[in-house]
This record gives structure tokens, sequence and C-alpha cells, in this order.
């Protein structure tokens, strides 16, 4: 088995989006989780940056040489950082753990011309209720910045190219926390 992981702190969460096994929850110190747009792509992205005040929860999970190669591809406007002195986890044998952020000279604020996918955040969200239930999605929710970016409303035609069906209750969750937010969340 690999000895190398990687941190999710977004999508990743939600396995329903990869095939990494077996995965762990885990908790990342002193990273903050922002929406950012990122220069050549046309929607803002969760991305993290350091902050010593925070901390996120998330998933490790093992990867070998072509499971790198395919999470650069998935993550390509993203640096692979070293994280293993920042992470707590119960795995065994971790030697490496990475955690994927876009640098911060391609980082700018999210705007009507870059918005978030709701499709994207549903995802991630789903993920966050199905590892660490209701109050650790409310807690992504707390230790995410930028939330005064534009949603756009996708559900009916998604574009995240990973998105997932939600039921009610999730969707209700997630409609409830934007609202919660003062987010806004615009047509397609």
């Amino acid at each position: 088995m690999s000895t190398s992981y990687f941190f999710g702190y977004g999508s990743l969460v939600n396995r329903r989006t990869h095939g990494f096994d077996p995965a762990h929850r885990a908790t990342a110190s002193g990273w903050r989780r922002v929406w950012a747009q990122v220069p050549g792509r046309p929607v803002s992205l969760l991305t993290v940056l350091r902050d010593p005040s925070c901390e996120i929860e998330g998933l490790i999970a093992p990867v070998d040489d072509a499971g790198w190669a395919a999470l650069d591809l998935r993550e390509a406007c993203y640096d692979r950082t070293d994280a293993l002195q920042d992470v707590r986890h119960p795995a065994e044998r971790v030697e490496e753990l990475a955690i994927y952020v876009v640098p911060e000279r391609d980082r700018l604020p999210p705007d009507a011309a870059h918005p978030v996918l709701l499709s994207y955040l549903d995802v991630v969200v789903q993920g966050y209720l199905a590892e660490f239930g209701a109050a650790g999605a409310e807690l992504f929710l707390a230790t995410t910045a930028n939330w005064d970016a534009p949603i756009l409303n996708d559900r009916a035609a998604p574009q995240y190219p990973r998105a997932q069906s939600l039921t009610d209750d999730e969707r209700a969750f997630v409609d409830a926390a934007l609202s919660g937010l003062g987010a806004r969340v615009l047509a397609r």
C-alpha cells in the first residue's frame, strides 16, 4: 500500500467523486478554505490559504504514482503542497501527505463573471454531510471565506463534471445554508 496521501477539503471529501481508498477523516491545522477565481477558469473554485487560527476537516486517502498523475490533472490549477505536519488522522504509515493549493499569485476574488457553480457546492456539502453530518457541514461553511461570491444555480443542467444527485434533504440543507449566509444565487 502507498504511504503517500492527499488531504481533500472540497469535492475530494465526496467519495463519489473519486476511487481512492481507504479514505480516513482528518483535520488540517493552520488552513482555511476560500472561494477564489483562477485565471483561465470560467468559474470560482475552493482553495486553501494559510491561517494559523483555523483548522478544517477533510479526508485523506492513499495515492500511488498513477493516482498522483490523475489527481494532478484533476487539480491542474493547484500546486501540490506538503501538509504532513499539518494534518491529524488515524491512518498508519503516512510518509507523505499533500494538500492542493491555488498559488496566491493566481487567486482573485470571485465575481459575477466567475461564479461558484451550485452543482460544485452541492457535491462538496453532500460529502461533508456524509462524512461529518450536519454539524460537520456547518463547520465547512464556517471555515470557508468569500461567501459573498455569486453562486450560479446550474442544478437543472450541471456544469460541474463530477456533479451528483442530491436527496431532497441534502438540497434543502444547501439551500438553507446559502440563505443563512446571505449568499447571492444567480438564476441560470
